[in-house]
């Protein structure tokens, strides 16, 4: 089995920042590409960021200049920091990865149970 599990949300004002992190445990071989999503209140899910187990990296328009992806492979550990935080970026964060099952070898798509951002003065 494996795990994710984001932390690093909280409540921010306006032009704050924050970094999550995302750590993956359990019966890992290998971690693809990894990624963070949100989902504001009311709406759907939606990209954030991915990045690649060679570290390219993709992001939304509305993230794009105020979010920095990064991992550590060594660490299993993935984080998402967060600066210029603007009321609507208020959402529940989710992680995402693509993992190759240790024991059976067979890759399957994991996210952890999210955390919570909002920005509010």
């Amino acid at each position: 089995q494996v795990q994710l599990v984001e932390s690093g949300g909280g409540l921010v004002q306006p032009g704050g920042s924050l970094r999550l992190s995302c750590a993956a445990s359990g019966s890992i071989l290998r971690i693809y590409t990894m990624g963070w999503y949100r989902q504001p209140p009311g709406k759907q899910r939606e990209l954030v960021a991915t990045i690649t187990d060679g570290g390219s990296t993709n992001y939304a328009d509305s993230v794009k200049g105020r979010f920095t992806i990064s991992r550590d492979n060594a660490k299993n550990t993935m984080f998402l920091q967060i600066d210029s935080l603007k009321p609507e970026d208020t959402a529940v964060y989710y992680c995402n990865a693509a993992v190759v099952n240790r024991g059976s070898l067979n890759s399957g798509d994991y996210w952890g149970q999210g955390t919570q951002v909002t920005v509010s003065s």
